[in-house]
């Protein structure tokens, strides 16, 4: 398998790959300290939205959603991967790009390697990014 397009990275995984889609619920989230205008209710409408668009995009995906406690999240990452053929985990930006869950964000990545032995990991920095995350790395 080689390049498909433009940005695309060799390797790519066969279409109809299953996804662990990983990102913080909201109701775990301070949104206090979020920008203005996005409320629970907008992050949670953000998040189904981009689901049933990977759905409508023909993704196989399996969601993960997330509290920002450490082991809590690695045991629901654990259980989410259970019973599924997983090769690729997004990881969605609320995990990654807060510096306050930088040890949430290490959790995770640490279970899914040890779970999941030679997964791709893919990144978003939205709800809304996530099919272009996907798209990197599995073939149109």
């Amino acid at each position: 398998m080689g390049l498909v397009r433009e940005g695309a990275v060799s390797g790519m995984l066969p279409r109809g790959t299953r996804v662990l889609s990983i990102g913080l619920h909201p109701r775990s989230l301070d949104f206090r300290t979020m920008p203005e205008g996005v409320t629970k209710e907008s992050l949670t409408a953000r998040i189904e939205a981009a689901n049933s668009a990977l759905k409508d995009a023909g993704f196989d995906i399996v969601t993960c959603l997330v509290d920002t406690d450490p082991e809590t999240a690695g045991a629901a990452v654990v259980e989410a991967l259970g019973g599924h053929e997983i090769e690729l985990a997004m990881i969605g930006g609320g995990v990654r790009m807060i510096p306050e869950h930088t040890l949430l964000f290490e959790r995770v990545v640490n279970v899914l390697l040890e779970h999941a032995p030679g997964i791709r990991l893919s990144f978003n920095s939205s709800p809304e990014t996530t099919i272009d995350a996907l798209r990197r790395w599995i073939e149109p």
